[in-house]
């Protein structure tokens, strides 16, 4: 197997059974690892006997610890980077490093394994396979509204914390009163619950039980009718262009998000 200098390792985000067995492998035979927090990764570690030293790495100390992490390395030694759950990068510290490590050279590669996102839409019927994930969603009520309306046409996928939630969950009722909400919380532990329903039945849900643990969301896309749109109009528009109507299909369904089937077949009559 091919040895490299860095190893990004996902982390089980819940149930410790997740990690894969060459995660451990790793965290084992590399000689530092680099992680938030050093009591929830130690749990971890004592759980698969791994006695490999810990060392600090988040969000305030990132470019500190870049001199360290280069001597480190120079020295001809491993280092492995952690999160306290998930995949590292996903809004979680690793960036700087890895674009300094890449800079100078060094060998960097991750391992599969746990990512709350693809966990969660793994358990959500969708339409397309497309979506957009930003992150935790912001605070401000403007800026969700923002984004709630940029991102219509598509499945918008966040984190929340399960004290703002509900907020949250109020400003999507308001701006898109007729979408399809999807919450996910505590994934792959006991108390795993995934509801998918309108915004506003959500919300009900969750006034009368307790709400716990960590949140990722999603806002499904809306449906955009063909029949009421201008479509015969655009349809015609690019025939006397001369494209065809598997060309046409594709560019409708590109710029408008219409079905790209029922684009076909009215390009056909």
């Amino acid at each position: 197997m091919k040895e490299y200098d860095f190893y990004i390792v996902p982390t089980p985000i819940g149930n410790l059974q997740d990690i894969t067995l060459r995660a451990v492998e790793i965290l084992k035979s590399v000689d530092i690892i680099a992680c938030e927090d050093m009591r929830v990764t130690q749990k971890l570690l004592n759980h698969f006997d791994i006695k490999t030293k810990c060392i600090s790495y988040h969000k305030f100390n990132e470019k500190e610890r870049i001199n360290f992490f280069l001597d480190f390395l120079n020295e001809g030694k491993k280092i492995a980077l952690v999160s306290d759950a998930g995949t590292p990068l996903f809004c979680d510290p690793g960036a700087i490093i890895v674009k300094e490590l890449k800079k100078h050279n060094y060998s960097v590669t991750s391992l599969p394994g746990a990512n709350a996102v693809a966990t969660f839409l793994s358990q959500v019927p969708r339409e397309n396979e497309d979506f957009t994930f930003i992150g935790f969603i912001p605070r401000n009520k403007t800026q969700i509204e923002e984004i709630l309306t940029k991102y219509k046409t598509t499945d918008l996928v966040f984190y929340e914390s399960p004290n703002r939630i509900l907020k949250t969950l109020e400003v999507i009722s308001q701006c898109r009163p007729s979408a399809t909400t999807v919450i996910g919380r505590e994934l792959t532990k006991i108390f795993e619950e995934v509801l998918i329903d309108k915004t506003e039945n959500i919300i009900k849900y969750f006034q009368t039980n307790p709400l716990k643990g960590e949140i990722v969301a999603a806002v499904l896309r809306e449906k955009i009718s063909v029949d009421n749109a201008d479509i015969e109009e655009k349809i015609s528009a690019l025939k006397t262009k001369g494209y065809t109507a598997k060309d046409i299909s594709i560019i409708l369904s590109t710029l408008y998000k219409f079905n790209k089937n029922d684009i076909y077949q009215k390009s056909l009559n």
